[in-house]
């Protein structure tokens, strides 16, 4: 069967609803990744703080932990801490962000926002063709779903 669609944003959507339940949040994950590459320099520093404003704890310990494998100072896992850090990761600012998001993501997922809302959140802020690069990730996503993952 031919997969047709006119839309990239739109095959993302449906297969994210036709894998289980892991290949959809890995590509939910990439999703993320796409969208911050796609963030202007600019507003890194303010989507980061909204990223971490919502993380538990753990997560906060884990991206204090990576920021300390930055050589930025001695890790204290807290808000305040990483906010400082945050400008002088340099040109890692946009990893510290997407595992920061990415922590965010998980942590709505597991409060109840459904992985299609939060896809399509993110699907929206994407350009056409990072939306045609996710969509070739979906597929590959798709047919590693299909060939018999554990799911």
């Amino acid at each position: 069967m031919a997969l047709c669609f006119i839309d990239p944003a739109d095959a993302i959507r449906a297969i994210a609803d036709s894998v289980g339940r892991e290949a959809r949040r890995q590509l939910l994950g990439e999703a993320v990744r796409a969208w911050v590459d796609e963030i202007p320099d600019d507003e890194l520093e303010s989507h980061y703080a909204r990223a971490i404003a919502e993380l538990d704890e753990h997560d906060i310990s884990m991206l204090a932990a990576w920021h300390a494998s930055m050589d930025v100072g001695h890790p204290v896992p807290n808000r305040d801490f990483l906010m400082a850090a945050f400008g002088s990761l340099g040109q890692h600012r946009r990893e510290a962000l997407k595992l920061a998001a990415g922590f965010r993501g998980e942590e709505a997922v597991d409060r109840g926002l459904t992985e299609e809302h939060a896809l399509d959140t993110v699907l929206d802020w994407l350009s056409g063709p990072r939306l045609m690069e996710l969509a070739v990730e979906a597929v590959q996503l798709y047919i590693w779903d299909r060939a018999g993952s554990d799911n």
